[in-house]
C-alpha cells in the first residue's frame, strides 16, 4: 500500500501533483524534493479552462487567495494571426460545435467569410473585452475562461497552498537512486541524504531523472508532424498597450510567435524550426516584429514527443518529464492537470494499491492523448497557405496527419458537420470537436461541399452575430475587471455561500 510519495521537482507540474494528491488523499505523506540551483522559468504561462476547474473545484484553492497571489489576467481563447483569412479566433465557448434550432445546420456552415462574432466569447475578443457588463456595471465572470499567469507568481502561490496542505518541501539535488523489485526504493541526494518512499512522481522536467535517467523509458518523437524545436523568448514592461483578453499566435517565416498578456508585462516568444532558420536569423526576425524585447536573446531548446510509458512500476512521470509539445494551444498546464487528476483518481479507486492493469490502462490513455495533441497541433500547420516560405511549404507537404486522416476525409466531403465527433477518439480532452472544426474552418481546409445558406437563414445568422457584437461592445475590459475584483466589497463565487 502506498503511504509515502516523493515528488521530484518543484515547478508548476510538481507542485500541482503534490497539492492534488494531498488534497484528495490527505492520509498520504507527500514530500517535494526541490533543487535549489534550478530557478523558476521566467516565461508567462497560458492555460485552458480545465486549469481553472482543477484549481478551484478539484483541488479546492480559494479564488480570492489565488487572484491575490498569482495575479492572473483572463484569457477567453487564442487569436490566430494565421492562414488565408488573416486572422480567426479559437474561443473557449462553442462557436462551431453548435447548431441553432432555427438555422437547421451547424454554425460552421455560416462561417465561409468570417468567424467573427460567431459566439459571445468571439464577440468579446473582437471588442477587446473580457466580460459582458451586468446592470450594476460590474463584470459577469462566465465559466468559459482561463488565465495568463507569470510563472514565478504561479509557483509562489502553489508553494503556499502546498505548505498549508502539509506537503513537505525539502531542498536537495538528486545524485542517484536505489532500485528494488517494485521500481525505485529511495533517491539519494548529493549531500548524502537518503529519501525512501513507496511511490515517486517524476516532475524533474526535460531531465526526466527517474523515468528516463533511472528506469530508461524511451522517448517517442513527434518530428514527423511537428517540426519546431527551439524558441527565442523575451518581453517588456507594459506601457499604454491594452491588456488583451486572449493569447495571440502569429505566423512567422519559420514558425510562429506567441504573445501572453500579463497586467504589467507583455511576454513574447518565437517558436521555430532550427533546421530551417539559424538562431541569429530567428532573433533578428523576432526583434523586427518586437523592437521592445531585450537585445540579449534567450533561447529554449525542446524536443516534441512523450515517454512511451509515463507510468513504470512505482514511478509516475508528469509535465515535461512525461512529454512536451510547443505551447501552441497552452497544452502544458492542461496536460499536467489531467495527469494529476488521473493519478489521484486511480489511487483513490485502487485504495492505494495500484494493479499492473491499472498502470497499463493509464499508459494506453496517455498514448492516445499525446497522439491526439500531436495531430491537433499538426492540423494548425498543414492547411496554412498564407505564407510560402520553405518552412510553410514543408509543413504543407510533409506534416504527417495519418492519425486523423479519416477526420480530414470526412471534412473534405461533408464540410463542418458536428457529426465529425464520431470519428474522434472517445475520451475527454480540452480541444474536442470545437477545436478541430475551428482549425479546419479557420484555415480554409479543402472542402468539396459548398454550402449556400438560404437568404432567410443567413439574415438570422447575421442578426445573431450583430446582437453579440453589440452586447460585447459595452462589455468590461481586463483592466476595468481587475479593478472591480479588487474592491473590498467584491465577493468571489466560493465566498457567497
Amino acid at each position: 500500500m502506498i503511504q509515502k510519495v516523493i515528488v521530484l521537482g518543484s515547478g508548476s507540474a510538481g507542485l500541482l501533483a503534490a497539492l492534488t494528491l494531498k488534497r484528495r488523499l490527505p492520509q498520504l505523506d507527500v514530500e517535494i524534493v526541490r533543487d535549489p540551483d534550478i530557478g523558476v522559468i521566467g516565461v508567462g504561462e497560458g492555460s485552458t479552462p480545465n486549469f481553472v476547474h482543477h484549481l478551484f473545484n478539484f483541488v479546492g484553492i480559494k479564488r480570492k487567495r489565488f487572484y491575490d497571489m498569482a495575479k492572473p489576467t483572463w484569457k477567453l481563447g487564442i487569436r490566430f494571426k494565421w492562414g488565408p483569412r488573416g486572422h480567426f479566433d479559437y474561443t473557449f465557448d462553442q462557436q462551431l460545435d453548435k447548431e441553432y434550432r432555427e438555422l437547421k445546420v451547424p454554425n460552421g456552415f455560416f462561417c465561409g467569410e468570417t468567424l467573427d462574432n460567431a459566439s459571445l466569447s468571439s464577440a468579446l475578443m473582437g471588442a477587446g473585452k473580457a466580460f459582458i457588463r451586468k446592470p450594476n456595471r460590474s463584470p459577469e465572470i462566465q465559466q468559459w475562461f482561463s488565465f495568463h499567469i507569470e510563472n514565478h507568481n504561479l509557483v509562489e502561490t502553489l508553494e503556499a497552498e502546498a505548505n498549508d496542505a502539509r506537503v513537505r518541501i525539502t531542498d536537495g539535488r538528486m545524485s542517484g537512486a536505489e532500485r528494488n523489485d517494485n521500481g525505485i526504493e529511495a533517491i539519494l541526494l548529493d549531500d548524502g541524504r537518503r529519501l525512501e518512499a513507496d511511490f515517486f512522481v517524476d516532475a524533474s522536467g526535460f531531465r526526466a531523472e527517474l523515468i528516463s535517467g533511472v528506469l530508461g523509458e524511451p522517448f517517442v518523437s513527434f518530428d514527423k508532424t511537428l517540426f519546431c524545436d527551439r524558441a527565442v523568448v523575451g518581453g517588456w514592461e507594459r506601457g499604454d498597450e491594452p491588456i488583451l483578453p486572449y493569447t495571440t499566435a502569429e505566423q512567422m517565416s519559420s514558425g510562429w510567435c506567441w504573445q501572453i498578456e500579463h497586467e504589467h508585462h507583455v511576454n513574447r516568444g518565437y517558436v521555430f524550426s532550427s533546421d530551417m532558420i539559424s538562431d541569429e536569423e530567428a532573433f533578428e526576425e523576432f526583434r523586427r516584429k518586437n523592437p521592445k524585447v531585450p537585445e540579449e536573446p534567450r533561447f529554449v531548446p525542446f524536443t516534441a514527443g512523450h515517454r512511451r510509458r509515463p507510468w513504470v512500476d512505482n514511478v509516475f512521470a508528469i509535465g515535461n518529464s512525461a512529454g512536451f509539445v510547443e505551447p501552441l494551444e497552452a497544452t502544458a498546464l492542461m496536460v499536467v492537470c489531467n495527469q494529476s487528476k488521473a493519478l489521484a483518481t486511480i489511487l483513490q479507486q485502487s485504495t492505494l494499491e495500484v494493479s499492473s492493469s491499472m498502470r497499463a490502462m493509464y499508459n494506453r490513455l496517455q498514448d492516445r492523448e499525446w497522439s491526439l495533441i500531436r495531430d491537433f497541433l499538426g492540423l494548425h500547420y498543414k492547411f496554412n497557405t498564407a505564407l510560402d516560405t520553405p518552412f510553410w511549404q514543408r509543413c504543407r507537404e510533409e506534416t504527417d496527419l495519418s492519425g486523423i486522416q479519416e477526420v480530414l476525409d470526412f471534412y473534405e466531403e461533408n464540410g463542418p458537420s458536428v457529426l465529425i465527433r464520431h470519428l474522434l477518439p472517445d475520451f475527454v480532452n480540452d480541444f474536442g470537436v470545437e477545436g478541430f472544426l475551428v482549425m479546419l474552418v479557420g484555415n480554409r481546409a479543402p472542402c468539396r461541399k459548398e454550402f449556400k445558406p438560404d437568404p432567410k437563414a443567413l439574415r438570422k445568422w447575421q442578426q445573431r452575430c450583430s446582437f453579440l457584437a453589440k452586447q460585447a461592445k459595452t462589455g468590461v475590459d481586463v483592466k476595468e475587471a481587475l479593478g472591480f475584483t479588487r474592491q473590498p466589497n467584491w465577493r468571489w463565487e466560493d465566498e457567497k455561500n
